[in-house]
């Protein structure tokens, strides 16, 4: 004879269960104003008990999933999943969940992807890098509280976190001539055909080079390809064959110096006795002793911490748009250091 299935809890047996109304369960459930310490704790406990999971359908019904939807460019960034990591920290103690999606680096399957999230009721959107357009971004949050990961320009109806991309690549740039470079070239990655002040931050970060260059009399040098670990080696290859190389490149993310970082290897050039290699994000992989990158770190975690918690205030009710840049900081590590002597062609000594 087949055994009926366990009966799922209910909001009532939760009530119940604690000796409490419906209506306290459900302010603790949506975190609400003015619920005590003492009703929390018995309503909390009730939940342990009977393993009491709200109905998300039933929940959106009431105006409140209590889910929020994270659209990421791509997997294979190292630095996307960590801003994920802050912000399910941030989730931790709030009766809210992420659920994640992969948007891609395409306009128009991103903006599916988040109409996909809107249609299941989450409560709001952290939008990583997103390549949709202004109008449509502004009509979205306007339904909708959202917060806009590394995207430039702010906006009116949504609250954004950007790294100081300008900043970070003036330290790398500073950092690099202070050791003596002047043939500095820079990795950069397609804009998505965003027009400022509503670019993505490798656009950023590759104009702050850019002026970084200018303001010390250097010639800029950009190959644009993605950034990933084979854009970083392909840039490099190409950069290493010229009969004048670089004797320093700057990476705009991690995941492209590494693929610098074998180019060289195959070629038979030593880092940083040859050449030169810097990242940015400062993911973990780069403080690994074998790789040592010198790097900037923009913080994942806090990036994502912070916009959880921006979005957080947003479905409470805030309303005003908020933009919060994070500071970069320059990391040295054993990747850096002076160019040889005679580094005009492809060999040389160091300067001591």
């Amino acid at each position: 004879m087949r055994s009926s299935p366990a009966r799922r809890a209910t909001i009532q047996d939760v009530a119940q269960s604690a000796g409490v109304s419906v209506s306290a369960v459900s302010k603790v459930l949506r975190d609400a104003y003015g619920v005590s310490p003492e009703m929390r704790a018995k309503v909390t406990t009730a939940i342990e008990k009977l393993g009491y999971r709200p109905h998300a359908g039933a929940r959106g019904m009431r105006g409140r999933s209590f889910t929020v939807g994270v659209v990421l460019t791509e997997m294979s960034s190292p630095f996307q999943p960590e801003v994920v990591d802050g912000i399910n920290d941030q989730l931790e103690s709030s009766p809210f969940q992420a659920i994640m999606t992969v948007g891609g680096a395409n306009a128009e399957r991103q903006q599916r992807s988040i109409e996909a999230l809107v249609d299941r009721q989450v409560d709001g959107l952290i939008l990583i890098a997103p390549f949709v357009r202004q109008p449509w971004l502004e009509k979205l949050a306007a339904s909708i509280p959202t917060v806009v990961v590394a995207r430039h320009g702010g906006g009116s109806s949504y609250d954004s976190v950007v790294d100081d991309d300008y900043e970070g690549a003036r330290l790398v740039v500073d950092h690099l001539a202070g050791l003596g470079h002047q043939r500095i070239m820079h990795i950069s990655h397609p804009s998505g055909g965003l027009k400022r002040p509503f670019v993505l931050s490798q656009t950023a970060r590759c104009e702050g080079y850019v002026q970084a260059m200018n303001r010390l009399g250097l010639d800029a040098d950009v190959i644009e390809t993605t950034y990933s670990e084979q854009g970083g080696y392909q840039a490099t290859v190409e950069a290493l064959g010229r009969s004048v190389p670089p004797t320093a490149i700057f990476a705009g993310a991690d995941i492209a110096a590494l693929g610098a970082l074998r180019a060289a290897e195959e070629l038979g050039r030593q880092v940083p006795d040859d050449l030169t290699v810097v990242g940015y994000d400062n993911i973990y992989v780069t403080t690994i002793g074998r790789i040592s990158l010198t790097t900037v770190d923009q913080s994942g975690q806090l990036t994502g911490t912070t916009s959880a918690r921006l979005l957080l205030e947003r479905i409470e009710g805030r309303s005003q748009p908020v933009h919060y840049v994070v500071a970069p900081r320059l990391i040295a590590r054993s990747t850096s250091a002076p160019p040889a002597v005679h580094s005009g062609g492809r060999g040389g000594k160091r300067k001591r």
